[in-house]
């Protein structure tokens, strides 16, 4: 009797499917979340919201996301050592559900900050993992595995498409905590699938930590933890003491050790016995694409920020009787992305080995992102920074943009599994988060300088760094592709 053929999904191996709809659900949680949060933070307590002035407002909105990346290192050492990726994204889960749940309850700021801290950490454990998996499904050979990908980016952005039109609609009719109590809702359900549909499909080398932790490693970690969570009482003590521990200090700080994480990663994975010199090699030639991530995600997440600040004061939000709600532009990302996915994914197939290599696909990307904020120079400059624009002025750069994250985003991810050191294989795909951390953090800082009298100069300035970059980075292709060894 012959075997039957194990089922695929869209000519993937199944489980493709299962890590989609559990991202799917993930991300509705949180970019439901996230379509409203600004608005949250900054409207005034009569309106509903807590009353943070908006400088203040956009910075923690830019320092919440860059601390869910930031603790994508933890979800990468659990996997790795302790817990295995398919445990690690299971409980990260729970921990994002109950963060939700928090901030749907009438907890003023106490309750923004706790859920912040439950979904930091619960986005850390599954975020990284999920893609991790994704990436074992695949031999390092397949050729499937970017269109794979590209699938996989494509499928979770259709619960970031549906999150904005649902939540900003029930916060419009009722109010911010009921739009939140969706979000739980989402992370409760794709927790239910994930349990039942990934017993069959998921690769059964993620039930296992491919790096266990050894009885004699763990004195020396517990010290190691003990000793960073010291030094981080003391800083906040000693600014205490010198009356700065203020929200704008604490954001500083988050700044700096997001900046410095991704830097003390690097050291550690390019000087570990455990690493062969071909992998070394490799570690090298992720650095300036890692770089080149930190401008691009810099600039892509502004979108929750600033360009969602811009949408509620400078749109024309009325076509005749029809009322735009302001959030309904962050469904402009998700949007673009299934536009653009499936022609992405046909077209790298289609080029197979004649594709550029990721490199060059890194270089395309920057480009696009320079263009998305120069567009933006242009409805201030010809009608000024007080009258209201029109809305395809917004639509026209997140076009422009996502071009550059089909361009990035499913290609870092490849690339980063393909060049990822066997003993760090769960902490690399970490690495891949920290490069939108750091940009994020660094949007804490510089989002503060974005006002209405200093927009042309904020959105000429940024995008011409890119540029700049994006050359130099093509300069550098040549000397990339050689120390990929191989790694397309």
């Amino acid at each position: 009797m012959s075997k039957q053929p194990p089922k695929t999904f869209m000519g993937h191996p199944r489980g493709l499917l299962t890590l989609s709809l559990t991202e799917f659900w993930e991300r509705f949680s949180y970019y439901g979340m996230r379509t409203i949060l600004i608005y949250y933070i900054y409207y005034a307590v009569s309106e509903g919201g807590l009353g943070f002035d908006k400088p203040t407002a956009l910075s923690i909105m830019s320092i919440y996301g860059s601390l869910v990346y930031l603790a994508s290192t933890i979800g990468g050492f659990v996997s790795d050592r302790l817990l295995g990726p398919r445990k690690t994204v299971f409980w990260g889960g729970v921990l994002i559900m109950f963060g939700h749940i928090v901030l749907a309850l009438p907890l003023a700021a106490t309750g923004l900050f706790v859920s912040i801290a439950l979904i930091v950490l619960g986005t850390g454990l599954l975020k990284p993992n999920v893609s991790e998996m994704v990436g074992d499904l695949y031999a390092p050979e397949d050729i499937r595995r970017d269109s794979g990908f590209s699938i996989f980016v494509m499928g979770i952005n259709f619960g970031s498409l549906l999150a904005p039109l649902i939540v900003a609609w029930v916060q419009d009719k009722v109010n911010f905590h009921a739009g939140f109590s969706l979000a739980a809702i989402g992370m409760f359900i794709g927790l239910i699938y994930y349990v039942w549909s990934g017993k069959k499909t998921i690769n059964p080398i993620d039930n296992l930590a491919p790096d266990p932790l050894r009885p004699e490693e763990l004195r020396p970690l517990l010290k190691k933890v003990g000793l960073g969570l010291a030094a981080l009482v003391i800083v906040l003590a000693a600014m205490a003491g010198l009356h700065g521990l203020t929200i704008e200090n604490v954001i500083l700080l988050i700044t700096i050790i997001a900046v410095a994480v991704p830097v003390v990663y690097f050291v550690m994975m390019l000087t570990s016995p455990k690493v062969t010199k071909i992998e070394r090699s490799r570690v090298w030639a992720y650095v300036p694409l890692f770089i080149a991530a930190v401008i691009f995600w810099a600039i892509e997440e502004q979108g929750s920020a600033v360009l969602a600040t811009f949408a509620n004061t400078q749109v024309r939000l009325n076509i005749g009787s029809f009322h735009i709600l302001p959030g309904w532009f962050q469904m402009l990302n998700p949007f673009f992305i299934l536009v653009y996915g499936p022609l992405f994914a046909l077209l790298w197939v289609r080029l197979g080995k004649r594709q550029p290599s990721s490199p060059k696909k890194f270089v395309y990307g920057l480009i696009f992102t320079a263009l998305s904020y120069l567009v933006m120079v242009a409805p201030v400059a010809l009608f000024g920074p007080y009258e209201k624009v029109s809305p395809l002025w917004l639509v026209l750069s997140w076009a422009i943009v996502e071009v550059a994250e089909m361009l990035i985003s499913p290609v870092g991810l490849s690339v980063t599994t393909k060049l990822a050191p066997k003993a760090f294989s769960s902490q690399m795909m970490s690495m891949w988060f920290l490069a939108d951390a750091a940009g994020q953090a660094v949007n804490a800082q510089i989002v503060r300088w974005y006002t209405p009298q200093t927009e042309i100069a904020y959105f000429a300035v940024i995008a011409i760094v890119t540029a700049v970059f994006a050359v130099v980075l093509w300069l550098l292709s040549p000397r990339i592709e050689k120390l990929m060894a191989g790694v397309n």
